[in-house]
């Protein structure tokens, strides 16, 4: 049986689900491919034509370079192709994207045959995806008098691989189409459950809407009637694309309604056009850009106020909105480019300059932020080789200073970490930077597509810039079952050669590692002046500042040590007051956002912006539940302030966890690992010394709002609920409805608990441990009414509670205990009234593998309560995750329902809970 045989098996099957034959990548299978072509009585060879013009890969995969160097064959006239000519040869090369395509024209442009070189040379010209190896032999050309080389080095500081290519249309005209009401999580763009097929475009682009077909066919009918408009996919009295990036959700909304990258390339489409009532989801909003897609804030409803300028409520307390013109599904509008307005008609409805700022707009021009990215470098490097100074071509970066006025947080990371603005000018937010990158994380469901981008970008190694990188395996944690089988291990092996640390090691020297993404860069993280890159909208660390990013903004992070973005307005937390001893720093967190909300009249400050957080006294653990919850509060980022001694100790403790990690054998050849314990050190003899005291604000820093939290308020748990029955569908699950545990009177029945998640550390597994011990002691036994699924989130803690003996009493009143030797092969759907100690890793929050029975009430430690997250309806009831406290969850398992604040306070009583007291000293210069 031929690989061909094979391929054509499985385009047959491939057949049965309406999908088009699979883009090839292997070697293998192309020079097979490229035989039958050239036999040219080969009964396949038309289809082998095909398939080798229009269904490769390009960048660096092994099909690539195959491709390549027959299309060099081609051009050279060593193999005769009557349907490919030389000129077609040299087209399809310009469609590769770097890698081997690149190496191949260089050696075209660089040859003897001046003919052949000057054609080689013109396609280069309009390439911008060279790495080191590619301008070295450039340079080593011109310098020894080569003219084709001296073109194109001049071509490149002219950058006209991006001044040569047409400019965006000036009118651009949309059909709307009403995706839903409310915040749209990416989860209904691409599904969690469908992460397995998220690097087949084809295949994962049938999820779309969460496989809803009737959706799906109204898209299709939209698109039929109006077939010379854009479908511009909108959030209607909500927020698109929150919850995380998602570069899969952004990929499937432009397979369906986007523009084809290349005639040369299978189901890569570009440039969608997505918009939200309250705009896009900060990180969702930078996949866009990767991909050169429009995403607007329409401002459609706005909230109604009063003649004091107060907002106006309903009798629940919630803003009262009014429609300002329409966007239902079928309107038809057009997009001013150059105007910068939305039109219906001649009416213009609202100014959207926000969405076409200078750098937007060359995003879009450049087919996408990446481009653009590796144009700037290319064009700088050529002006170094020939001694020249660049001309200004691109969009002069934005650059704001205000004199006299401090730097917060943020800004001071920013103006530490910036690379080719003007230098000793000090930046402020809006400010537009180019910043270098110190730790970078990929995680498995992305993480597949981020090798795929690594690929079409032509990176074979990480930036040498990157102090750290890590590939999770937390994701498919819970289940490894055939699709993991067959993508992880591809994976691990792809991330540990680039140079990441992996969670699981291709040669299996040490065992395979489940922990929760978060938290391992939480402890590789070790300078509070760092900038962290992750392929997870909960990448947000207790030191310096994270930013969650889509597969393609990781890729490019790893690929070239660098992120571009403004600086982020900053938003200020504080603390007053005294927590009470039977809350959970849970509850502060929940506290935090209700407060917020309810000081700005329901509007969310946080959205978008930067939270610095002055927690001062709360260690990397118990401050990183902090910081991984502004996720849910919309903000693009945040920031812990904390005092010198408590990030000593918080750095001993990442020490002590990398260290395991090294000793387990998890560090590589560069010894990265060692060389961020060494960094630790460092930073831990500034902070004793009074060298280089703890990052502060400024005194005088500007903020775009202050908010202080009054502990004395929080007086019983507060749990975050999807209001999945309100009757504003707009209002079902966000994350802003934060209920007291009294709302619910102790009678609202609970059909499962989860403890577990980036969300809880090593003292929530010691608090459930305790409570078992309590309960045993006052009842004489154990009994739950309802299952609790714990997933510790490192096998650290796991190690760390075997040692200290908790773990043993969690294995006493368990029904269930994971076994890495033979790890679950499928999903569980039934569960017991029992207690599953479930492989670290993110189990019930990630819900693309394990999910609670549909139409349950979860009460859940998490981050995620949207619809089908966690849990689906079913016919009679709507599936609803409530989001709380550890001892909240347990409780409500065995009790079977939510406790009363009485039960509660007797259930924690005598266990130690986070203790949290606000710095008293000064977290400012």
């Amino acid at each position: 049986m031929t690989t061909y045989n094979d391929y054509l098996k499985q385009i047959e099957e491939r057949k049965d689900q309406g999908l088009n034959p699979q883009p090839i990548d292997g070697a293998e299978l192309l020079s097979e491919i490229i035989a039958q072509i050239k036999d040219v009585n080969h009964e396949h060879r038309k289809d082998s034509l095909n398939f080798f013009i229009y269904n490769v890969l390009p960048g660096t995969t092994s099909a690539a370079t195959v491709k390549a160097k027959f299309l060099k064959e081609i051009v050279l006239g060593e193999s005769l192709v009557e349907e490919i000519t030389p000129a077609f040869a040299l087209e399809q090369l310009s469609h590769m994207k770097g890698g081997p395509s690149i190496e191949v024209l260089l050696d075209l442009a660089l040859s003897d045959n001046v003919e052949i070189a000057k054609q080689a040379a013109e396609v280069l010209k309009t390439q911008v995806f060279l790495y080191d190896a590619d301008t070295d032999r450039l340079e080593n050309a011109y310098k020894a008098g080569n003219a084709i080389a001296k073109d194109l080095l001049e071509s490149y500081v002219k950058a006209e691989f991006f001044t040569k290519l047409p400019e965006i249309d000036e009118k651009i005209d949309v059909v709307t189409f009403i995706a839903g009401v409310g915040d749209i999580s990416t989860d209904l763009l691409s599904p969690g459950g469908d992460a397995h097929s998220r690097s087949d475009r084809e295949l994962h682009g049938q999820c779309i809407f969460e496989h809803n077909k009737e959706q799906q066919n109204e898209l299709k009918a939209l698109q039929a009637k109006h077939p010379d408009k854009r479908v511009m996919l909108i959030a209607e009295k909500g927020t698109m694309g929150v919850g995380s990036s998602r570069m899969s959700g952004v990929n499937n909304v432009a397979l369906w309604t986007g523009i084809k990258a290349s005639p040369y390339v299978p189901f890569i489409n570009i440039a969608p056009v997505i918009a939200g009532t309250n705009g896009i989801s900060p990180i969702f909003l930078t996949t866009v850009g990767v991909t050169g897609g429009i995403g607007l804030d329409l401002k459609n409803w706005v909230q109604q106020k009063d003649e004091e300028g107060k907002t106006i409520v309903d009798a629940d307390g919630e803003p009262v909105l009014k429609e300002v013109y329409s966007v239902a599904t079928g309107t038809v509008l057009t997009i001013n480019t150059k105007e910068k307005k939305l039109y219906k008609g001649d009416t213009v409805l609202k100014d959207i300059s926000d969405a076409f700022t200078p750098q937007k707009m060359e995003f879009m021009k450049a087919g996408g932020s990446y481009a653009v990215v590796f144009g700037k470098k290319l064009q700088t490097i050529a002006a170094k080789i020939l001694g020249v100074e660049a001309p200004q071509v691109y969009a002069p970066s934005k650059e704001i200073s205000v004199e006299g006025q401090g730097l917060t947080a943020v800004e001071k990371i920013f103006n530490k970490n910036a690379v080719g603005n003007t230098p000793d000018k000090v930046l402020h937010a809006g400010s537009d930077v180019r910043v270098e990158v110190n730790i970078v994380g990929s995680q498995d469901t992305t993480g597949l597509m981020t090798s795929q981008e690594l690929e079409m970008m032509a990176a074979k190694v990480i930036s040498p810039i990157v102090d750290g990188a890590y590939q999770s395996g937390c994701h498919t944690a819970s289940v490894w079952d055939s699709k993991s089988k067959a993508n992880i291990p591809r994976l691990m092996k792809f991330m540990n050669d680039f140079g990441l640390i992996t969670g699981r090691d291709p040669k299996g020297k040490y065992f395979p590692m489940t922990d929760v993404i978060h938290k391992v860069l939480n402890d590789i993280t070790v300078g509070d002046w760092d900038i962290i890159i992750g392929g997870d909208s909960h990448t947000r660390m207790s030191k310096g500042v994270a930013f969650g990013a889509d597969s393609g903004t990781v890729a490019l992070a790893l690929a070239t040590g660098e992120a571009t973005m403004p600086i982020p307005q900053s938003v200020k937390v504080t603390f007053k007051g005294e927590m009470k001893s039977y809350m959970d720093f849970r509850d502060v967190v929940h506290a935090t956002q209700q407060q917020m909300l309810k000081q700005f009249g329901g509007e969310n400050v946080f959205q978008g912006r930067v939270i610095e957080v002055h927690i001062g006294t709360l260690t990397a653990d118990q401050a990183f539940t902090f910081t991984d919850w502004t996720a849910e509060m919309k903000a693009k980022a945040s920031i812990c302030i904390s005092e010198d001694d408590t990030l000593i100790e918080s750095l001993e403790i990442a020490k002590g966890r990398i260290q395991i990690m090294i000793d387990k054998g998890m560090d590589n050849d560069k010894q990265v690992l060692k060389g961020l314990v060494e960094k630790a050190e460092t930073r831990i003899t500034e902070l004793k010394t009074g060298i280089k005291p703890a990052l502060r604000p400024d005194a005088n820093a500007k903020y775009h709002a202050e908010v202080i939290i009054d502990l004395d308020e929080i007086a019983e748990p507060m749990i975050a609920d999807p209001d999945v029955n309100n009757d504003d569908v707009s209002k079902r699950y966000t994350h802003d409805t934060i209920r007291p545990l009294s709302f619910y009177g102790g009678t609202k029945k609970v059909d499962l608990g989860f403890v577990g998640s980036c969300m809880v550390h090593k003292g929530d597994m010691k608090i459930l441990a305790q409570m078992l011990k309590n309960i045993e002691a006052q009842h004489g036994k154990v009994e739950f009414k309802a299952p609790l699924v714990v997933a510790p989130p490192t096998y650290n803690i796991v190690d760390e509670l075997k040692a200290e003996g908790d773990w043993d009493v969690l294995v006493k009143y368990s029904g269930f205990e994971f076994d890495d030797s033979a790890p679950k092969g499928l999903a569980r759907t039934k569960y017991e009234n029992m207690l599953y100690l479930e492989r670290p890793g993110c189990n019930l929050c990630m819900g693309n593998q394990e999910k609670a029975e549909p139409g349950d009430t979860v009460m859940a430690t998490s981050t995620r309560l949207f619809q089908g997250r966690v849990v689906k309806d079913d016919g009679e009831k709507k599936g609803e995750s409530l989001l709380s406290s550890t001892p909240v969850v347990v409780l409500s398992t065995v009790l079977g329902r939510t406790p009363t604040l009485a039960e509660y306070e007797a259930a924690v009583d005598g266990i130690v809970l986070t203790k949290f007291k606000p710095s008293t000293k000064q977290l400012v210069r």
